[in-house]
């Protein structure tokens, strides 16, 4: 007996092939006795051959289970994977395609209003398909709502898991004509939907992560046709298993936003304009909510305050740290900004007092544009690189310790003057970080991109800003400037008119 194989599953050949399910042998009785007048019994010819042995059956329903366990963790494992959630979609359309035998799909997810909008992956299906079959009209309740729900509008009620196949769409008088039509334009003759229900629409124990019904996929044939009872046994469990995969990205979504939306909040909406002085910044943050800040303030008498930093830890409660520290120094800059190593200095002592556990780094310039000076103090944070017609170096602001390392901090401070259309550059640790290598090839990096920025784009603090960020970020597939996504990034830039 050859048994079937089952389709290969997103590049994954299953090690044990499923084999046909049958069902169990009768179990032999005594034979009933014949009706008066009947002819005698007769028994099978001699040559005729023996049915499977009921050993044999029920190995092969372990082998058909075992192959089918090992399908399931095959994609799980594929599926738990996926960072994001249109990733998890787009695993989930292809792991449900190979387990019902489709070739196209899609999925849509519209999770609670507070947690996101609604998301759309389609599988084989062009910007242009998936227009057409925005145009279905909705009837029903039941369905997962959002555009698409008139290709899964007859879901079953919450709690039922079983889904709805169409198995012969135009043939199918009961479906709504717009729906033929836009099957025949497509070319699908049949389709099956599951919802993406969480457990605690279900009834089962509540979870934190649990959304109730978030959603609904839907697989479809090229031709008449519908999947078997183990089919659809595999999709459910799988598509149950992917939907609380589902809630838990939706969820840590939702907090990476509202930690971004804090985050930003606690920075400077814009950059103050002050005569003689023009300001870039580029800001991006890192996934794990990194606490690197960076501020611009005008100060009396036509000066201007430039600082940057960073506090160690990631979270909300570095972020929270980060706001603290950024509004103290402030205060003390607008008191007095004139001499940068006592603000840093005053920065330290209420850092050493208020968080003693906590450490951060942080640099401070004070500019005055009509004097065509700067006054700079570090906290063992990186210097800054001066960029002009003549010159490209890092400035030095000698070496010293972050800020909440020593009993008493203090180190000296550094004077610039950029001559006119020089360039200051103020950046984070993370830059450095994000552009990979050694601390060293990094620093040569950073300087390179400095040098390389055109003649023409040298007077536009926003194009130097950009032109830095393209040479010294790794590139990703796509071209765009990469790098580790887990390290805030900071880019100040000052150009002196």
């Amino acid at each position: 007996m050859t048994t079937p194989h089952p389709p290969k599953v997103a590049g994954i050949n299953p090690p044990a092939p499923a084999p046909a399910h049958t069902s169990s042998p009768a179990v032999p009785g005594p034979p009933a006795a014949p009706e008066p007048g009947a002819p005698p019994a007769q028994g099978p010819p001699a040559d005729a051959p023996a049915g499977p042995s009921p050993a044999r059956v029920v190995q092969d329903r372990l082998a058909g289970w075992v192959s089918d366990l090992t399908t399931l963790q095959e994609l799980t494992e594929r599926l738990s994977r996926t960072a994001g959630v249109e990733d998890a979609l787009g695993e989930l359309l292809r792991a449900g395609a190979s387990l019902v035998g489709a070739g196209r799909g899609l999925v849509t997810l519209h999770p609670a209003a507070a947690h996101g909008h609604p998301v759309t992956v389609g599988l084989g299906l062009g910007h242009a398909d998936l227009g057409h079959i925005e145009t279905l009209p909705a009837g029903g309740p039941q369905g997962s709502g959002g555009p698409y729900a008139g290709l899964l509008d007859d879901l079953p009620p919450v709690g039922d898991r079983s889904g709805t196949v169409h198995p012969d769409i135009p043939h199918d008088s009961a479906l709504d004509p717009r729906h033929r039509e836009v099957a025949a334009r497509l070319g699908y003759a049949a389709s099956y939907a599951l919802p993406l229900e969480s457990a605690a629409s279900r009834g089962e124990p509540a979870d934190p992560t649990a959304a109730g019904r978030i959603g609904g996929a839907v697989w479809l044939y090229d031709e008449p046709a519908e999947p078997d009872e183990r089919q659809r046994h595999l999709a459910g469990l799988y598509c149950g298993y992917a939907t609380e995969h589902l809630a838990r990205l939706i969820e840590l979504d939702h907090a990476r936003q509202t930690l971004a939306t804090l985050r930003e909040e606690l920075l400077p909406r814009r950059l103050p304009r002050v005569p003689g002085v023009r300001l870039a910044v580029r800001h991006h943050p890192g996934a794990d909510g990194g606490g690197a800040w960076y501020d611009a303030l005008p100060l009396p008498e036509g000066a201007l305050g430039l600082a940057i930093g960073a506090v160690t830890d990631s979270g909300p409660g570095a972020i929270a740290a980060m706001g603290r520290l950024r509004a103290s120094l402030r205060a003390y800059a607008v008191m007095e900004g004139e001499d940068p190593v006592a603000v840093l200095s005053d920065l330290e002592l209420l850092l050493r007092l208020t968080e003693p556990h906590r450490t951060a780094t942080a640099l401070f310039a004070y500019c005055e544009p009509a004097e065509r000076k700067v006054v700079v103090a570090g906290a063992g944070h990186c210097a800054p690189l001066i960029v002009g017609g003549g010159r490209v170096e890092y400035v030095d602001t000698t070496l010293s310790a972050p800020l909440g390392m020593l009993a008493c901090w203090e180190a000296p401070s550094v004077e610039i003057e950029p001559a006119p259309g020089e360039t200051l550059l103020f950046y984070s640790d993370g830059l450095l970080r994000r552009a990979g290598g050694s601390a060293d090839r990094a620093f040569a990096r950073l300087h390179r991109a400095a040098a390389s920025v055109p003649r023409a784009a040298r007077h536009d603090p926003e194009a130097v800003a950009d032109h830095v960020l393209r040479a010294v970020l790794p590139k990703d597939a796509a071209g765009a400037a990469g790098g580790t996504a887990a390290d805030d990034m900071v880019l100040l830039v000052a150009h002196f008119d």
